[in-house]
């Protein structure tokens, strides 16, 4: 395998975002559709992370920050190292039978 190319979407949950919510799932199918066209020689994965601490969510209002944890069965936000160690293991040998997929990394988000 001489290349991995990783995308990134979102979990889709129904909501009232119709541009955004179709624009992730467009990544998604972009991802799938390069990975047939593109292997054997190059692998193409997408990575949909729900909620993450970043600098944006911790200046969140406390209202809504709240809401959105009690939103997500692990009750809290996921922290970036949590969505890289995905990446890494997508570029590792480890994926290496991986192509098209896509990896949703939620606290389990979408079962609810």
């Amino acid at each position: 395998m001489s290349a991995q190319i990783i995308n990134q979407a979102a979990p889709n949950k129904p909501l009232t975002q119709v541009f955004y919510n179709s624009s992730k799932a467009a990544v998604v199918n972009l991802t799938k559709g390069l990975a047939a066209e593109w292997a054997p020689r190059i692998r193409v994965n997408c990575i949909s992370p729900g909620y993450v601490e970043t600098d944006q969510t911790r200046h969140m209002d406390k209202n809504i920050l709240k809401h959105q944890e009690e939103n997500v069965p692990l009750r809290r936000f996921a922290e970036p190292r949590e969505i890289c160690g995905q990446a890494i293991f997508l570029l590792s040998d480890h994926a290496s039978y991986m192509t098209g997929s896509d990896v949703v990394i939620d606290g389990g988000q979408l079962i609810w």
